[in-house]
């Protein structure tokens, strides 16, 4: 049976049809004909804490509130002990700043920094690798009942990704349902957008899977096990260093995502396979701009 494209018990869902998310760009295609596509918007964002500029973002505009709070909280920059009072967003000038009852002395941290495969460029401050040590993330089992079930209802959701591509998808799940579908340019931002909207929610992350259509890197693998959340899942492929960073945080790695087949690099003994893949259809072909999340 086809998976429903109705997104209303999703929580928070894409909208191709948003506007300022995507412009209409006339090109010429492999016939010489002229032909009108969507093309995927990109704009800055910058990021203060209090009065401190953290980063300044390319993005594609939308949940600027929960990117911010979401990034913050990543880098270690958002503490437990702290309140948040206020978010304010400026769409002419593009700022975002974050309010909070602490102090913000992060000049050292801001100096310390390392660039990251993700695309977009994202950046790792300081000490986010410090930040592991004493993570403890639950022991929570996995059905592949669940996986392809996921996997079936995400990739059929109206997305920018399926209307203009050159996009990345991240979704926060529970079980078999999807909740949250963020999508942007770099698949760091999509993950922040979830930390943040999570944050301001105060959004269990112990019963949580997140899906993500990019790379299984080591960022990726940092921010979902400095969000608590203990399996993540994609799509593609993973790195070396993003498979040995989940080994050793206890989180379950799951790529190469598609039709029946998957493969899992860490936390195998969690993975309960309560379903037979030989009822799983092999994956048809996307609608979507193929290769734009590879």
């Amino acid at each position: 049976m086809p998976v429903p494209k109705d997104t209303s018990d999703y929580l928070i869902a894409p909208d191709p049809s948003a506007v300022r998310l995507t412009r209409a760009v006339t090109g010429v295609d492999h016939d010489g004909q002229k032909t009108e596509i969507s093309v995927v918007e990109e704009r800055p964002l910058t990021i203060f804490l209090n009065g401190q500029e953290i980063v300044t973002a390319m993005t594609i505009g939308d949940y600027p509130d929960y990117l911010a709070l979401g990034f913050l909280r990543n880098q270690g920059m958002l503490r437990d002990d702290e309140t948040v009072t206020g978010v304010d967003y400026d769409e002419d000038l593009e700022t975002v700043v974050v309010r909070t009852d602490g102090q913000t002395t992060y000049e050292d941290k801001l100096k310390k920094k390392t660039r990251t495969s993700g695309c977009a460029v994202g950046t790792v401050f300081g000490d986010m690798m410090e930040g592991l040590e004493g993570v403890q993330l639950p022991e929570v089992q996995v059905k592949t009942s669940d996986l392809y079930a996921l996997a079936s209802r995400i990739n059929q959701t109206p997305s920018l990704y399926l209307e203009a591509g050159a996009i990345h998808g991240t979704v926060l799940c529970q079980g078999a349902r999807p909740l949250v579908y963020m999508e942007d340019v770099g698949r760091h931002n999509a993950v922040d957008k979830i930390a943040g909207w999570m944050f301001s929610e105060t959004v269990s992350a112990d019963d949580k899977l997140l899906y993500t259509t990019g790379r299984l890197t080591s960022e990726m693998v940092i921010k979902t096990a400095l969000m608590g959340i203990p399996v993540l899942a994609s799509r593609s492929g993973f790195t070396a260093w993003g498979v040995e960073i989940a080994q050793a945080v206890g989180l379950t790695l799951i790529g190469r995502m598609r039709g029946k087949r998957f493969m899992c690099l860490s936390g195998e003994d969690r993975v309960l396979r309560d379903a037979d893949p030989a009822a799983v259809p092999d994956e048809g072909r996307k609608t979507g701009r193929k290769g734009a999340n590879e």
